[in-house]
């Protein structure tokens, strides 16, 4: 294990967004748990799709997007706050 420093631009709570030494963008810290449950989510979407069940496997997909995008908002947000530029 190496232990280094990092730039934190969010609190350290879950989904911490922080930029490690020597790179341009910050990245986001996402704990394991969270993890498993978005592969898991994805799982089932694909399983949802392949049994042709198109309203239950929308509904999933709704949900995902949705957790993904306030991931996605947090970062952002964490990015206008400390003046750095976008990676996309």
């Amino acid at each position: 294990m190496e232990r280094v420093e990092a730039e934190l631009l969010t609190d350290s709570g879950n989904d911490a967004v922080l930029r490690l030494h020597g790179r341009s963008f910050p990245g986001v810290l996402i704990q394991g748990d969270t993890l498993s449950i978005l592969q898991a989510d994805v799982a089932e979407l694909v399983e949802l799709c392949a049994a042709g069940d198109l309203e239950k496997a929308r509904n999933a997909a709704s949900l995902l997007q949705a957790e993904l995008g306030a991931k996605m908002q947090r970062y952002t947000d964490a990015l206008d706050a400390h003046g750095l530029a976008r990676p996309f």
